[in-house]
């Protein structure tokens, strides 16, 4: 069995996910001692003995419904429903453009283009105002969207609302970058197992173990609880336009 959570693991969350997996590691004897981390998450997505990961709504909904099975969704402390989330969209702090629909000749950053916060909800956004965004500048991550912003690479992002708590409290960017808007909330991010598992037993474990976390990891985690979300809720989305690009594209989210 293999398990890994790359979705929002980063230096600082790294011990805090540790905590989380050991918990689940007490309820449920046989799990791997440790998470696996690094590498392709589609070689974790797709492997046989997937015991839990995490996956992006879009990957979801375009290649992994119906070789997986949904888990749970989880329950962040983001101002929108239960088992939702949102993207943040930014711009410079010195762009004098206010409404997004001033941004539609812009160069958008996108951390990849199987991302639903980072590509699909920002392309139904700016479909809503009339328009569709080209000349993209393809990032590999939420982080180096953020960056390619506040560093004149691109003029437009967004940015997971969980990435988003990460950049601005890590990422020293604050001063640079502003918020523009937001997206409406979709299902969050889906944890996921193989067909071969038992998924009610993986959720029931996974939510014990987000429950007895501590106070401080869950804030950080910025997890609260988990969730049952409907495929269906995944797959009504409408899919974003096609993009090319080059990047290695490791963390869709």
């Amino acid at each position: 069995m293999i398990a890994s959570l790359p979705m929002y693991d980063r230096p600082e969350t790294e011990s805090a996910h540790n905590r989380l997996w050991e918990n689940f590691r007490d309820g449920w004897p046989g799990a791997p001692a440790d998470l696996t981390r690094g590498g392709n998450p589609w070689h974790h997505w797709k492997h046989s003995e997937l015991l839990l990961s995490q996956t992006c709504g879009l990957p979801y909904r375009a290649r992994l419904h119906g070789t997986v099975q949904l888990v749970g969704t989880p329950v962040h402390d983001l101002p929108c429903p239960e088992g939702r989330y949102f993207s943040t969209i930014i711009a410079r702090a010195d762009d004098t453009r206010t409404t997004l629909l001033e941004f539609a000749e812009a160069r958008p950053a996108v951390n990849d283009p199987l991302s639903q916060s980072g590509w699909a909800a920002l392309d139904a956004k700016a479909r809503d105002n009339g328009f569709r965004f080209s000349k993209p500048v393809i990032t590999g991550s939420h982080a180096a969207s953020a960056h390619a912003v506040a560093n004149g690479v691109a003029e437009i992002a967004a940015i997971d609302a969980v990435s988003w708590k990460y950049i601005s409290k890590f990422d020293g960017l604050e001063a640079v970058l502003k918020v523009l808007d937001h997206t409406p909330p979709t299902p969050a991010l889906p944890y996921i197992t193989a067909n071969a598992q038992d998924a009610r037993k993986v959720f029931d474990t996974l939510r014990n173990a987000i429950q007895n976390l501590e106070d401080v990891d869950k804030s950080l985690l910025c997890l609260k609880d988990l969730a049952r979300v409907r495929a269906e809720d995944y797959l009504e989305l409408p899919m974003p336009a096609a993009l090319s690009f080059t990047s290695s594209r490791r963390h869709p989210s």
